[in-house]
């Protein structure tokens, strides 16, 4: 990158906009100016969608062939239109000399002309009209005045390869970008999020006005449940709260059954706790006489040595804080294979130690006590979801990745390139979230059982468990639940799913790795990588995102490529199929509240002497106004927010390589969705949630 003195434009006169002086025109003028136009090169200018992305500045271009020649510069201006501003598209035509062979690379500046002289620059691409061909040139970063940028083709490199200058000019970017993505925790002992948000990481105009809209929209058709803070007066009087508002979550039909209760292990919102059962915890107080009338003719042991038991324990709540009124539960369930390979649950104890208070419920209890004890292990197990599967381990998590990735990766770096379209609105709907859902009083207050304080708690104690090559690579996680074997567990769509998803995924993950770390040496040489894993890994508490499990050595750093295919791989199918598994399915399962009860008030059962009418049950359950909101949220967090996996809302990589993986992955994701929904269109209970066609690239909502 190098100071220049102002080129001589050719074509039109640099311009002093005016605010809207060109808007009577339209698009009409760059249109027909380019039609009329003769000359063989025309360039397409992309600018970019985001705050004060578009410019008043004078801009102009150079091309430039492999033998050196360079064209003029052209000022990039049609008169009476209003030239590069937000989220445009402009084409202007180059007049190049008759010696200009081909185009290599680009040279582009712009003055400080203007009230508004900014500009984000998202890409170029210049079409050769004699030949019908094009280059594209990526560029995605805000352009300073009076600075000559040199575009090469596809602007992907490693730093290593990069000439002086263009390697001087990533040093600065990164070391600006680092003034401005800066790290925080704001949760005590929590991970690490950035200090200010971004105006890069906000929300698009259009993105946000929609989410707003929305809401607005199902408050309007929830008015009927009204604002009151009544009682339901039956299951009767609930159900009708759904009708001309929302639609019926499908679990209205059978939420208090028990073949739905083992079902929501397998395919609810949370279907990563299930997990084998080889031997009965000591604190668990089961025996073989208490079980076998549910076992189908087997012992205990019977049961435990033919892989027949499957357990839950749910003891990262112990001793979590609740909110007034309420009482949180720290329950451990024992499921059932059954001959038909239903798992059914088979006991239910609400918290961990045994005592003569603690006591273990059957389905053989009276139905409504059993009911009430399924109940509020959901209304456990709702805790752990929303603040560690869902918000903690997808959410907060990524946001310090994301972070780490804008300090130590150039926009012109390969892995920058591949992670980049799975980053879109994470960090603004994180900020939004944490300030509008979780904050004092807000939501979470409201609807949860932990409210605001308990919530961070959990955080806190599940990002200290959290490994990115275990929890965070999806065979390992499954298999460390022992239910990987299709013989153990034969029905488990969640596990089917997001295996084959990971898998594509991985798959285009080596192929662009494979390529650009062609040698050894290239991969030890790269440092703006081995910086990107040291921060990574370095603890929060010196400055760096703590995630702990990233492979690699912390002397060396990367070593391997499949360390890397481990890590970046982990990263996008967290950002995608993971966020994707926890977070769709919320309307469903706590919209109806008594299936999936965010909060419950009272005192959980500690007796089976009396049974539970139906207004007792009606009374753990929240009133009519904060069913509405839980409604309302919950519906509004299942609404896919970006595009399909691999359909990117920016393109990023353009180089052949990075072009056939992504192609590659979007065909092997569309066989994947045709047999998702193959299988699906059978089910009795159809799983949607990691269908291709429904993930999306980011976590944006």
């Amino acid at each position: 990158m190098a100071d220049v003195s102002p080129p001589q434009p050719t074509g039109a006169a640099p311009r002093a906009r005016a605010a809207g002086r060109h808007a009577a025109m339209g698009n009409l003028i760059p249109k027909l100016a380019l039609q009329l136009s003769r000359d063989r090169y025309v360039v397409h200018v992309h600018t970019g969608d985001r705050k004060s992305a578009g410019t008043d500045a004078n801009v102009y271009v150079q091309l430039r062939d492999e033998a050196g020649h360079v064209t003029p510069a052209r000022l990039l201006d049609h008169w009476f239109f209003n030239d590069l501003e937000r989220g445009t598209v402009c084409s202007y035509p180059v007049p190049a000399e008759p010696a200009l062979q081909g185009v290599d690379s680009l040279l582009l500046r712009r003055d400080n002309a203007g009230l508004g002289n900014a500009w984000f620059l998202d890409l170029v691409e210049v079409e050769d009209r004699t030949l019908k061909r094009r280059w594209v040139f990526p560029v995605h970063r805000w352009i300073h005045a009076d600075t000559e940028y040199r575009l090469r083709q596809f602007d992907i490199s490693l730093p290593q390869d990069d000439e002086t200058d263009i390697r001087d000019r990533r040093r600065a970017e990164l070391e600006a970008k680092r003034d401005v993505y800066q790290y925080v925790q704001r949760i005590s002992e929590g991970p690490a999020q950035v200090k200010e948000l971004p105006e890069d990481e906000m929300f698009s105009f259009s993105y946000k006005f929609d989410f707003l809209r929305e809401k607005a929209r199902l408050l309007l058709k929830t008015k009927s449940i009204g604002s009151s803070n009544d009682s339901w007066s039956s299951f009767a009087d609930l159900a009708k709260g759904y009708e001309n508002s929302l639609g019926e979550p499908n679990a209205m039909q059978y939420w208090s059954s028990d073949r739905w209760f083992g079902l929501q292990r397998l395919q609810g919102v949370n279907p990563v706790m299930i997990q084998l059962c080889t031997s009965i915890p000591d604190k668990l107080g089961v025996d073989d006489a208490m079980l076998r009338p549910f076992l189908e003719g087997l012992s205990l042991e019977q049961a435990l040595t033919s892989k027949k038991l499957f357990i839950v324990d749910l003891e990262l709540l112990d001793g979590v804080g609740a909110v007034e009124g309420t009482e949180l539960c720290s329950p451990i369930a024992l499921f059932y294979l059954n001959k038909k390979d239903e798992l059914m649950p088979v006991a239910i104890q609400l918290f961990q130690e045994k005592s003569p208070d603690n006591l273990v419920f059957l389905p053989s209890d009276p139905p409504n006590v059993w009911v009430l004890a399924k109940m509020y292990y959901n209304n456990a197990e709702a805790q752990q979801h929303q603040s560690c599967t869902h918000l903690g381990f997808t959410h907060l998590l990524m946001e310090g990745v994301v972070i780490c990735t804008h300090r130590h990766l150039s926009p012109s770096h390969p892995l920058f390139r591949l992670l980049a379209p799975h980053f879109l609105y994470l960090i603004a709907i994180n900020s939004r979230g944490l300030e509008k859902l979780i904050s004092p009083g807000g939501w979470v207050d409201k609807g949860m059982t932990v409210g605001v304080n308990g919530m961070f708690e959990l955080i806190r104690r599940g990002i200290k468990r959290w490994r990115l090559d275990t929890m965070g690579v999806v065979p390992a996680q499954i298999a460390g639940r022992g239910v990987a074997d299709h013989s153990v567990l034969p029905y488990y769509p969640y596990r089917d799913d997001a295996t084959a998803l990971y898998a594509a995924i991985e798959r285009y993950v080596r192929s662009v790795i494979d390529d650009v770390y062609s040698e050894p040496e290239r991969l030890a040489g790269d440092w703006e990588l081995q910086h990107w894993r040291k921060e990574l890994t370095l603890p929060r508490d010196q400055g760096g995102v703590g995630l702990l499990g990233v492979p690699g050595d912390d002397e060396k750093g990367f070593t391997s490529k499949d360390e890397l295919v481990t890590t970046f791989t982990s990263i996008i199918s967290t950002c995608s199929l993971g966020h994707a598994s926890a977070n769709f399915a919320q309307y469903e399962e706590y919209g109806f509240v008594p299936n999936y009860p965010g909060i419950l008030y009272g005192r959980a059962p500690r007796s089976k002497d009396t049974e539970p009418s139906e207004r007792d049950l009606l009374s753990y359950l929240p009133s009519r106004v904060t069913t509405r909101d839980i409604m309302v949220i919950t519906k509004l967090l299942s609404y896919r927010g970006t595009q399909s996996l691999g359909d990117f809302e920016v393109r990023y990589m353009y180089d052949p390589v990075g072009s056939r993986a992504a192609e590659t992955m979007r065909a092997e994701l569309r066989k994947l969705s045709d047999q998702i929904s193959a299988r699906n269109a059978t089910a009795e209970f159809p799983y949607s949630w990691l269908d291709p066609a429904f993930v999306p690239n980011s976590i944006s909502v």
